[in-house]
């Protein structure tokens, strides 16, 4: 195992999402801001925000990195210096780009920003590589179709930092170099505003125009990334962040994703090695999201196997029952904000950041005012549950799947 400590990076789409992202165990986030980012949609960080999430991770031991990985066409460079300067200012301990544009300006002012190539840049080689450090790149995040031997070939010939994605959507096209989204729509991918094209249902035709699908269920997307088998080689290869994607995600799915990628990391970095253990951390990843997952380009050349093709479920699971607002000592009650149906009788799981899962049966369940109550069924409301230990606010409620 490499010695050198191994980052986990973590999305933020907005300040709620980095503290969550943090608290469960993100050695740093990213994030973007409202302008040059590449994820639109999701709700951006002003400066004033981004001031206060670097508060938030520096107070907290972690790291945070700016995207600034549009590709840039005339209209977008207005502003563009000034944004630079700004973020120097406020302390952000590095930029995430892909456009020489953004290399110069930080240059020629001077900035103390440590540059990161983002994904968009597409390195796939060490010769690419050693081009960008020699310009000044203190961290490559490798294209997502690099092998692992790929990866290992440029970690050993030029020692640079290596960013890995190693959880998250994948891109039908080469990381981030898809035009569907312009052709289709108007919608353009490499500003933001990808409207995954490639998810659509689409009818198949021949080469003479007759139509073969019987209903329009072809799609050309990939399944999602998940590289969770391979994080002890990673480590031992050298790879010094691992990526997690998903800016747009739910708190949910942040905390889930950041702790299990936590406990794996910890657990290699400890030489331990218990299988089920592992697993039981694995199946708790993949029931977070609702699509099927692949290692991708990672040990083999993608194929069928880690695409769809034709229908397929998406149906999002009720695993995430509720919110730990407070604990009750002297009534061992935990006391939670619902977010899906649960009721006495169900067995459930609490877990949060630096603790093992505790799972157990509700046997009792009532209203705020202390009333009996059959089910958990309204939105957001306010219950209490018997809980025999100690839980903290924004500990999490799942169902547990395990029995």
């Amino acid at each position: 195992m490499k010695d050198k400590k191994v980052e986990l990076l973590a999305p933020a789409g907005n300040i709620e999402k980095l503290k969550w992202a943090v608290d469960y165990g993100a050695d740093a986030v990213y994030l973007g801001g409202v302008n040059y980012s590449l994820r639109a949609n999701a709700k951006n960080f002003t400066l004033k925000e981004i001031k206060k999430g670097i508060k938030y991770c520096h107070d907290n031991g972690a790291k945070l990195y700016v995207t600034v990985n549009i590709v840039f066409h005339n209209d977008d460079v207005k502003d563009l210096e000034e944004y630079l300067i700004e973020l120097d200012k406020l302390g952000v301990d590095a930029i995430i780009f892909s456009d020489p544009l953004v290399l110069d300006i930080v240059k020629k002012n001077n900035l103390n920003l440590a540059l990161h190539l983002s994904t968009q840049a597409s390195v796939l080689n060490k010769d690419a590589a050693k081009y960008y450090i020699k310009q000044g790149v203190s961290r490559i995040v490798l294209a997502r179709e690099c092998s692992r031997a790929d990866i290992k070939d440029i970690i050993d010939e030029t020692g640079v930092e290596i960013e890995c994605f190693v959880h998250g959507a994948m891109c039908t096209n080469i990381s981030g170099r898809c035009v569907l989204s312009n052709y289709f729509t108007n919608r353009d991918a490499n500003r933001g505003g990808c409207c995954q094209v490639c998810r659509f249902n689409f009818n198949l035709y021949d080469k003479d125009k007759n139509k073969i699908s019987a209903i329009d269920n072809f799609t050309i997307a990939p399944k999602d990334l998940s590289l969770a088998y391979y994080v002890k080689d990673m480590m031992e290869i050298g790879v010094s962040s691992f990526k997690l994607e998903g800016r747009m995600r739910s708190v949910y799915y942040i905390a889930t994703i950041v702790s299990c990628y936590r406990k794996l990391i910890d657990l290699y970095s400890n030489n331990m090695d218990n299988e089920e253990y592992i697993i039981r951390v694995i199946r708790v990843l993949y029931r977070c999201a609702n699509r099927d997952v692949a290692p991708q380009f990672y040990n083999k050349k993608a194929g069928s196997e880690e695409q769809y093709y034709g229908t397929r479920q998406e149906d999002s699971n009720q695993d995430f029952l509720g919110i730990v607002l407070d604990y009750d000592e002297d009534m061992k009650e935990a006391v939670i904000e619902q977010r899906n149906y649960f009721k006495p009788g169900d067995k459930v799981t609490i877990f949060g950041p630096g603790k093992e899962d505790y799972s157990f049966v509700i046997n009792k369940l009532t209203d705020e005012e202390g009333n009996n109550i059959d089910a958990a069924r309204h939105p957001r409301e306010v219950v209490r549950i018997n809980c025999a230990k100690t839980v903290k606010k924004n500990d999490l409620l799942r169902i547990d799947f395990f029995n």
